[in-house]
C-alpha cells in the first residue's frame, strides 16, 4: 500500500519529525531554506548553550596561560627586555601573537567577549522561568506513592482537619505548601536554584567590573630616593599604564617627599619589616607625614600608593679630563639576591673634552671576601661594608640615536673597554699584559680613571623605594560580585532541593490514613528522616481494630497478665501421669 502525501504529512505531525529533525529543530534546516535569519538564531542557540559556555570558559582559562608563563610588558617591562635579548629568534612571533601582553591581546578580548555574550544569553532566560517558578504553586499531588522510593503510611487517632493542620504546621517554614483536593504538595529548595542564577549574574558582574577597570583603571611605577620628591603628574612616572578612557588631568595634584627609608632584617638575612615615611604636600598647601609599608599603603587621592621594593642609589661624582663635573646625582642599583647583591649603570654623555662614558658594575652592601680569596660577595642585605665595584667603558652611548634605551642596561656596540697595564704583567692580564679596568670605591672615595678620562667619586648612601600608584574604581564592586558568586555556588551545591506530598483519608475504624512520599534532585541522605518527621506531626498512631479471626480476649485483673484467645492449663509435667497418695 502506497503512502500518500497526506498521510506522510500526518505521519509527520504525529512523530514530531519534520525536516529539521525530532522536535522541529534539534537539527539545524537545510541552507536551502534556512536565510541569514534562521543563521544567526541557530549561531545564538549554540552561543547561549551550556556546552558552549562551558567551552569558552575552559578556552578563557587555557588563553590565560601564557601570561604566567611568559613576562608581561605591562607588568614587568625590563624582564621583557631580558627575554628579548636571551630569544631574539623566538621574540618576533611572540610579539605578533601578543603573548607578552596577553590580556590586552585582540584573541584574548575575543574569547573575553564570547564567553560575556553566551553568559548573558544562557542566564537571561533561566531568570525569567525561576522567576515564574517562584510564583507558581508547588506541583501537583501524584495519583500514586508506589512508584517512589521514598514513601510511608500510618494512621492515626485524629481526626482528617487536626492532621492537615498539623502537617502544615510542620511544613511551614522549611517549605512552601499548598493544601489541594487531592493532598497536600510541598516543596523547598528554591535557594538551590536561587544560587545557580545568582552565581553566574556574579560571574557577568565580575566581568563587567573587569572590563570597568581596563577603562576607568590606571597604574603608574616610579622610583625615588631618600630626599627627592615627587609630583602626581604622568611625566614623573617611570612607567605608566593608563585605562582606555583615562583623563590625566584626573589625577591628584599632590606631592610627596620621602624623608627616610628603614629596613629590619635578621641576622640570617631574613626580612622583618619595611618602612617608608614620606611626608605629603596637598594641593591646598597643607602636609601630613605617612609611613608607607607593605600591604599598608597611602591613600593618595583615592588611588591607593604601594610600598613594592626598596635598594641602595649610591650618589656617585663623575668628573671629565678637563676637571668639570659631568654627572651627579643617585643611581639606583637593582637588587638580585637576598643579600641585596646589586647591579647598575652610570651614564656619562655630558663630557666637556673626550669620549662619553659608562659605568657598569655591582653594589654590595656588606662586602666579605671569599675564603679561597677568589672575590667579594655580599654577606648581609644592611650597609655593614659598602663596597661598590665598576668596569669603565668610553666612547659613543648611543643617546642621540632616538632609539628608547632602558637606564639600567650600557649599549656597548659604540663603546669601547678601557684596560690599564696589570699589575705583575700577568695575572688576569689578556693581550700584552692588559686587563680591564676595575673600580673599587666605598663611601667618601674617589679614584682617577686611566688615559686622563677623569675621576669618580662615591659621596654617599641613599637608599631608594619603588612605588606602585593604583587606581581601579572597579575594585569594590569586584570584590562584592566575587563574594556572591562563592555564596550562589555554595547554595547550589548544599542546599537539598525537595518535594513532598501527604495524603489524607479517613479511616473506616476512625482516625486518619496518612500516606506521604519524597523525592529529592540528586542523593538526599535526610530525605527519607524529613518525611518520618512530617508525619510524625500528624499525630500519635491508632490502635489497629480487633482481628475477628482471633479468640476472645480474657481481661486482665490486677497483678495478672493478659492473655488473648481461650486459656489451657497445661499439665506440670509432660510425662505420663501418676495416681497420687
Amino acid at each position: 500500500m502506497k503512502l500518500t502525501e497526506v498521510d506522510a504529512t500526518n505521519l509527520s505531525s504525529k512523530t514530531g519529525q519534520g525536516e529539521d529533525g525530532p522536535e522541529g529543530g534539534a537539527n539545524p534546516p537545510q541552507s536551502a531554506t534556512l536565510g541569514a535569519a534562521g543563521w544567526l538564531r541557530w549561531v545564538w542557540r549554540q552561543l547561549t548553550s551550556m556546552r558552549v559556555a562551558i567551552l569558552l570558559l575552559l578556552l578563557l582559562a587555557v588563553a590565560a596561560l601564557p601570561g604566567s608563563l611568559f613576562p608581561q610588558r605591562p607588568q614587568d617591562p625590563a624582564r621583557v627586555d631580558d627575554y628579548v635579548s636571551a630569544y631574539p629568534g623566538l621574540t618576533p612571533w611572540l610579539e605578533r601573537l601578543g603573548f607578552f601582553d596577553v590580556y590586552g591581546s585582540p584573541w584574548f578580548a575575543a574569547v573575553y567577549l564570547l564567553l560575556f555574550t553566551s553568559l548573558i544569553g544562557c542566564i537571561v532566560p533561566r531568570v525569567r522561568a525561576h522567576w515564574r517558578a517562584l510564583r507558581a504553586q508547588p506541583p501537583r499531588v501524584p495519583r500514586s506513592f508506589q512508584r517512589f522510593p521514598v514513601r510511608e503510611d500510618r494512621t492515626v487517632s485524629e481526626p482528617r482537619p487536626a492532621v492537615e493542620g498539623a502537617v502544615m504546621a510542620a511544613l511551614k517554614g522549611r517549605y512552601r505548601a499548598a493544601v489541594t483536593p487531592e493532598g497536600i504538595t510541598a516543596e523547598r529548595g528554591y535557594l538551590r536554584e536561587s544560587g545557580n542564577v545568582v552565581f553566574h549574574l556574579s560571574l557577568i558582574g565580575v566581568l563587567l567590573s573587569l572590563a570597568a577597570g581596563q577603562l576607568y583603571s590606571y597604574r603608574g611605577q616610579f622610583i625615588v630616593v631618600e630626599g627627592e620628591s615627587f609630583a602626581n603628574s604622568v611625566l614623573d612616572y617611570d612607567t605608566f599604564e593608563p585605562g582606555t578612557f583615562f583623563d590625566p588631568d584626573s589625577l591628584e595634584p599632590f606631592t610627596f617627599t620621602l624623608e627616610d627609608f628603614e629596613s629590619e632584617f635578621t641576622v640570617d638575612a631574613l626580612a622583618r619589616d619595611f618602612a617608608a615615611t614620606v611626608r605629603v604636600r596637598e594641593p591646598d598647601g597643607s602636609t601630613r607625614r605617612e609611613v608607607i609599608k607593605v600591604n599598608d599603603p597611602m591613600d593618595a587621592g583615592g588611588a591607593n600608593l604601594y610600598l613594592m621594593g626598596n635598594g641602595f642609589a649610591p650618589r656617585i661624582t663623575v668628573r671629565d679630563g678637563a676637571g668639570q663635573v659631568a654627572f651627579s646625582g643617585p643611581v639606583p642599583f637593582l637588587p638580585e639576591d637576598s643579600v641585596y647583591t646589586s647591579r647598575g649603570v652610570v651614564k656619562v654623555p655630558d663630557v666637556s673634552v673626550g669620549e662619553q662614558l659608562g659605568l657598569t658594575g655591582a653594589f654590595l652592601p656588606t662586602a666579605v671576601m671569599a675564603p679561597d680569596g677568589s672575590g667579594v660577595y655580599s654577606g648581609h642585605p644592611q650597609p655593614n661594608a659598602p663596597l661598590m665595584a665598576l668596569t669603565l667603558w668610553a666612547g659613543d652611548l648611543g643617546l642621540d640615536s632616538g632609539v628608547p634605551q632602558n637606564v639600567y642596561v650600557l649599549d656597548t656596540d659604540g663603546m669601547r673597554q678601557v684596560y690599564e697595564e696589570a699589575e705583575d704583567g700577568s695575572a688576569g692580564s689578556v693581550e700584552g699584559g692588559q686587563q680591564p679596568v676595575t673600580l673599587f670605591l666605598s663611601p667618601g672615595e674617589s679614584v682617577e680613571l686611566p688615559e686622563g678620562l677623569g675621576t669618580v667619586t662615591f659621596d654617599s648612601l641613599p637608599r631608594f623605594v619603588g612605588l606602585d600608584l593604583r587606581y581601579d574604581p572597579s575594585l569594590p564592586y569586584l570584590l562584592v560580585s566575587a563574594v556572591a558568586a562563592m555564596l550562589g555556588l555554595f547554595a547550589s551545591l548544599f542546599v537539598p532541593r525537595r518535594r513532598l506530598w501527604v495524603k489524607l483519608v479517613d479511616s473506616p475504624g476512625g482516625g486518619t490514613v496518612v500516606s506521604g512520599a519524597a523525592l529529592a534532585r540528586g542523593d538526599d541522605p535526610g530525605l527519607a528522616k524529613d518525611l518520618a518527621r512530617v508525619l510524625r506531626s500528624a499525630g500519635s498512631t491508632a490502635e489497629p481494630p480487633a482481628d475477628p479471626r482471633r479468640g476472645p480476649t480474657t481481661e486482665a485483673h490486677d497483678g495478672d497478665e493478659a492473655t488473648t484467645g481461650p486459656t489451657t492449663t497445661a499439665p506440670a509435667d509432660t510425662g505420663p501421669a501418676t495416681k497420687g497418695h
